[in-house]
């Protein structure tokens, strides 16, 4: 498949991670290993179809949860002195998660300092003449790579099973997605996200349609918004 996506400003397996622990409302000391494991790995089967350059990086964190998961269905020793504790094999995933996502409130941080800074200075910021658009964006947030996966995922998972294979070529390229968006856009300020997939089309060309949003949301042509978490997401055109 020739649509590989760089991630370079997305996230990587640990945001992965912190994505579910937050979904699932869960202790992130007392991660349910097997639920998460098994929920990272439908994640990583999207992942892999859309072909991220740093898939290689999901499947080993892949493969890490799994051996976790392994080391706790072991029966546990009996210990002789009451004193003694048992190591628990989560506790080096969840230092890493910790000290990753200490790093990452940090760049939370300082990037709503910029943003203040921008609202000082507001030389070169757009404005929607959409009041109720502007409103709905105020009270909406930017979503991660995650939140467009779990989308994805859930649109993939609603198609319709194929009983029948039918051996073709699907032509399609990846300009000619980013085109199709934009042209969906025209005229309008925003899009629901599920709207860009058609029941009908290939799941090829549903492939390079989200990484035609990945792209297009890369390019700051698009934001991809929601108004409460795991909601529906729209994208709203910010640019041309």
């Amino acid at each position: 498949m020739p649509y590989k996506v760089k991630l370079e400003s997305f996230e990587g397996p640990l945001d992965l991670l912190l994505f579910l622990i937050k979904k699932n409302e869960v202790d992130i000391y007392d991660i349910p290993i097997s639920s998460i494991t098994e929920q990272y790995l439908g994640y990583l089967e999207i992942i892999q179809l859309l072909d991220l350059e740093a898939a290689s990086d999901f499947i080993l964190m892949a493969a890490t949860l799994m051996r976790i998961k392994a080391q706790m269905l072991l029966p546990r020793p009996v210990l002789e002195d009451e004193t003694d504790e048992i190591d628990d094999p989560r506790t080096e995933l969840v230092i890493r998660i910790l000290e990753y996502k200490r790093f990452k409130d940090v760049a939370v941080n300082l990037g709503e300092k910029e943003e203040q800074a921008k609202e000082l200075y507001p030389r070169g910021k757009f404005t929607f003449e959409d009041n109720d658009l502007e409103e709905e964006l105020a009270q909406s947030s930017d979503v991660s790579l995650f939140d467009l996966v779990a989308a994805f995922k859930k649109l993939v998972e609603q198609r319709k099973k194929v009983t029948i294979h039918r051996i073709q070529d699907i032509h399609v390229t990846l300009d000619e997605r980013v085109e199709f968006i934009k042209k969906r856009l025209t005229g309008k300020d925003k899009v629901s996200f599920k709207s860009l997939f058609n029941k009908n089309d290939d799941k090829m060309v549903w492939i390079v349609t989200f990484i035609a949003v990945l792209e297009l949301i890369k390019q700051r042509f698009i934001r991809a918004v929601q108004p409460e978490a795991y909601g529906e997401i729209s994208i709203i055109k910010i640019n041309g």
